[in-house]
């Protein structure tokens, strides 16, 4: 069986309202399972979202001997013994990328730790040298065997400086929580400032770690004991590209759309730009009302690390170009190959010429058709569901289950709350018989 959406566009009409809840966030949640490791006790997570990249994090904990308990949806309980396996079961690594930021953790908490290549969503090359050459500077052997990687620190890490020649989210939170177990002070330069390195920090800090300069480009970690959570439970952030890109849905199609349980502080940018294409934006301290506009204003895109505009939001945001009145430009700076998706908004009806791998030119006003749709990764994936919601008639959207449900929780209940005629069907390879 693979899980399909099939969705009824608008046909651009404006009609979408309501109150949509934003969940915690996938790239937050998804550190502070791993940091677990870094705790002599038993960790409680709340707010966790019940996606499919979570559920995979701690089933690669439990594999490896930790222990995960869940006494109601969202709120989980961890212990990591003192005896873990310390290979990263390959079979679910290879499916997730993020499972390589549990290495940082088990390599400073045992002295070793092997792990494939990650997997997860094709969009570009995503190497390794950056955690290679990490784990080297901090005292660590690193080898090849076969398609794995076996890293070693026998007599356990050592506080490094580390400049990392492209800021990396995944790479800075790596090397923050190995820097909480190793021997000395570590100092992350050029570090990633994302809001969700900072989140972790603090949470981390309450626990005993000495975390200074966490959204800064500048992160100073000096090394201690195991951290214990007695007396503090972690609660998971909003997710800043779910509440994004619902921004981005509302700005298409919404008479009044209320954006709740988010932090508009992270999202500067995009209700920047936004705005500036002639969108209704009102914020309050954790929500956002949004009204589309008569007509949209072309903008022009460029990706950048935060606080810049999100690489995650530039899907969806392209979806929203293509119905602007005249021609925008969308500059992807971080991602080889993550403009791919556009062959199929051009299939829809979308006028988008490829100018280079990195930009492509966006010519609205146009009008979108519905059609059967693969979903390549999660945010273009989104992006589909919401060119498909604008769209003319009918659309199928395979490879749900692989892609979108990585990252949404239960996307379509909350989609249809706002007005969108969304239903999820299961599709019988064999017969390609879908039932609802």
């Amino acid at each position: 069986m693979s899980n399909t959406f099939v969705i009824k566009g608008t046909g651009g009409e404006r009609k979408l309202h309501g109150t949509v809840r934003i969940a915690g966030a996938k790239n937050a949640a998804l550190k502070a399972i791993a940091a677990t490791v870094l705790f002599r006790d038993t960790v409680t997570l709340t707010n966790i979202p019940e996606i499919n990249d979570a559920l995979r994090m701690f089933d690669l904990l439990k594999d490896m001997g930790g222990d995960v308990s869940s006494k109601k949806t969202g709120s989980y309980e961890v212990f990591i013994p003192n005896e873990l396996a310390t290979e990263i079961t390959p079979s679910i690594a290879k499916r997730m990328r993020a499972s390589v930021v549990l290495t940082g953790p088990v390599l400073a908490r045992y002295g070793e730790v092997s792990f494939p290549h990650p997997g997860g969503c094709v969009i570009g090359a995503r190497p390794l040298d950056l955690f290679v050459s990490g784990f080297e500077k901090m005292g660590a052997k690193v080898l090849m065997k076969e398609d794995s990687y076996v890293v070693s620190a026998k007599s356990g890490l050592v506080g490094a400086e580390i400049f990392l020649k492209n800021q990396s989210v995944t790479v800075t939170e790596t090397f923050m929580m190995a820097g909480v177990l190793a021997i000395g002070t570590t100092v992350i330069k050029n570090a990633a400032m994302e809001p969700e390195i900072l989140h972790l920090a603090q949470f981390l800090n309450k626990c005993g770690a000495k975390i200074s300069g966490a959204g800064t480009p500048t992160i100073t970690i000096k090394g201690g004991k195991l951290l214990s959570a007695k007396g503090h439970i972690y609660k998971t952030m909003p997710d800043r590209i779910e509440a994004g890109s619902f921004l981005v849905l509302g700005a298409l199609l919404a008479r009044e759309l209320h954006i709740t349980n988010c932090n508009p502080l992270h999202l500067e940018s995009p209700i920047e730009i936004l705005r500036s294409a002639g969108v209704a934006i009102e914020i309050k301290k954790t929500e956002i009302i949004v009204r589309a506009p008569s007509h949209l204003e072309p903008v022009d895109i460029k990706t950048h690390e935060y606080p810049g505009f999100p690489t995650d939001l530039q899907a969806p945001m392209t979806v929203l170009l293509t119905q602007a009145e005249g021609d925008s430009t969308v500059f992807e700076t971080i991602f080889e190959g993550r403009l791919n998706y556009t062959e199929e908004l051009s299939a829809m009806g979308a006028s988008i010429t490829v100018m280079d791998p990195h930009r492509v030119l966006v010519r609205g006003k146009t009008e979108l058709h519905g059609r059967k749709l693969t979903s390549p990764d999660l945010r273009a994936g989104l992006a589909f569901v919401i060119a498909a919601i604008v769209a003319k008639g009918e659309s199928v959207i395979h490879n749900v289950d692989s892609t979108i449900d990585r990252g949404y929780e239960d996307v379509e209940s909350r989609l249809r709350a706002i007005g969108v005629d969304i239903e999820r069907a299961e599709i019988v390879p064999e017969t390609t018989a879908i039932t609802i």
